[in-house]
């Protein structure tokens, strides 16, 4: 009896004296961006769906060991470093060369991967041999990547794209004369497509590349912490698990051997390639696409009738705030006044959810444009129509609501539906903002297949359908609208 309960005691002390393992709840969530546009690097699996490759591994199997719990946030490359900045991201594992530049600027990590960087041609064309023949050539890369910066001190004019699949695609049609980028992403996609139309010419006359991790400076711990895991994985092997997996040789260390990709994941049909990427591009257009449009048009509709009130209004100053805004919106490129909402604002305390943060720009650039059409639409009505309103005793707010308004609707519906309408195919920019649509699915298909004609044609089809439905629409409410109208 004694031994039981100095055993259950001894188990009370040490449930005491030993803290419970971290909860899913306790542990610290850590933001990933990462392009999903990058194979083998960072990609969709096209059977699930799902976002995998090297990247995606290394840096789960660093959080594993971290006791981090992860939330993946795909954007495009010239987007990641601004999501980065403006916090709706903690670090980005998506193969960033280790350089100067970035190392002031950012804490990186100790080099997970070791590459070379490599020319690549259309095949047979001896105009491109070396880094030295790209003086006064043209090459297509992701504007801000290590390769860029190569391309652009070896004297070459850079066209920018998203990803290496944009480029290749690029390069065979004569569009440019090169690309640099990293060995093993031009290997994947030599296997991957079976393309013989490009071909490597030459290594881009560095010993090497490092990549790495990149966080902010403050994020010390983060950095700490993603340092010791790096560390224990190499030690243990994991590294080399992951690397062997994917290249067949050991990326992870220096002269680990040269990556084999010959079997890549093998090329898919174009039927195929459709029906696998048909349901998540319908998913995009139900989850975002029409509710984005939805909601940015209605409340741009009502933002758009209060600065036409404000326009034609008799105070100078209001009508002088309505002139300004709609110039501004009229004036700034509506992808610019994504960017400001979205990366801009962050740095004044003004933080919106991606989707928010969509809502808000699209329904001000709705309300720029519509109010013209409003303000229009009000003075198309005869100015008898306020007088006689008046003489009967209705106020300005019911003579609008009542006289005027009804009759501006008909003329407003035409160019408020084409305003419709192009919203609708606007929202193909929320991808950078981090929102998954309709197009970022067809682009996330296109960049593993590159299957790019059969792909957008089909996003394409999505957007023609949905504009059918709302121009039906549109003519059913002229009808009703015209209803009453005495011809």
């Amino acid at each position: 009896m004694r031994q039981v309960i100095r055993g259950a005691v001894l188990l009370l002390l040490l449930l005491i004296v030993i803290p419970p393992p971290a909860t899913a709840q306790q542990q610290p969530v850590v933001k990933v961006g990462t392009e999903g546009t990058y194979p083998p690097f960072s990609f969709h699996d096209p059977q699930t769906a799902e976002l995998t490759g090297y990247d995606i591994e290394v840096i789960k199997a660093i959080a594993a060991k971290a006791g981090w719990r992860l939330e993946f946030v795909e954007t495009q490359w010239d987007a990641i470093f601004p999501a980065l900045d403006s916090g709706r991201i903690d670090l980005i594992a998506n193969q960033v060369s280790l350089n100067p530049e970035r190392a002031a600027k950012y804490g990186l990590s100790d080099p997970y991967t070791y590459s070379r960087g490599v020319i690549v041609r259309r095949t047979g064309d001896t105009r491109v041999k070396s880094l030295a023949d790209l003086s006064g050539k043209t090459t297509a890369q992701s504007s801000t990547s290590n390769w860029a910066e190569v391309a652009r001190d070896a004297g070459a004019r850079v066209e920018a794209v998203e990803g290496f699949a944009q480029a290749a695609a690029l390069l065979q049609q004569g569009r440019v004369d090169a690309i640099v980028n990293d060995d093993i992403a031009v290997l994947d996609y030599l296997a991957t497509t079976g393309s013989s139309a490009v071909e490597i010419a030459g290594d881009a006359g560095r010993s090497g590349s490092r990549q790495v991790l990149a966080l902010r400076k403050a994020d010390a711990s983060l950095l700490s912490q993603a340092n010791q895991a790096i560390a224990a994985l190499r030690a243990d092997g994991t590294l080399r698990g992951i690397s062997q997996k994917y290249f067949k040789a050991d990326v992870s260390v220096e002269d680990g051997g040269s990556a084999d990709l010959s079997q890549g994941r093998g090329p898919r049909s174009t039927w195929d390639v459709l029906r696998s990427t048909a349901w998540p591009m319908f998913v995009g257009l139900v989850k975002v696409t029409i509710p984005l449009t939805a909601l940015s048009f209605a409340i741009g509709l009502a933002l758009a009738l209060l600065v036409a009130l404000a326009r034609i209004s008799s105070y100078r100053a209001l009508a002088g705030v309505a002139r300004a805004f709609i110039s501004i919106i009229r004036g700034t490129p509506l992808l610019l006044q994504l960017f400001i909402v979205f990366y801009g604002l962050p740095q004044i305390g003004l933080k919106f959810p991606p989707f928010t943060a969509a809502v808000v720009a699209f329904s001000l650039n709705v309300a720029g444009y519509a109010a013209e059409v409003v303000r229009s639409a009000i003075l198309s009505v005869p100015r008898g129509q306020f007088e006689a309103a008046s003489t009967i005793g209705l106020n300005y707010s019911q003579t609008l609501r009542r006289i005027v308004l009804p009759q501006a609707a008909r003329t407003a519906v035409p160019p408020l539906s084409n305003t419709l309408l192009s919203l609708l195919k606007d929202t193909s920019l929320g991808s950078v903002v981090l929102l998954t649509e309709l197009f970022r699915e067809s682009q996330l298909a296109a960049a593993e297949s590159n299957e790019f004609l059969a792909l957008y044609s089909f996003a394409g089809l999505y957007y023609w359908l949905i504009c059918v439905a709302l121009s039906a629409g549109q003519k059913r409410l002229e009808t009703r609208l015209n209803r009453y109208v005495i011809v």
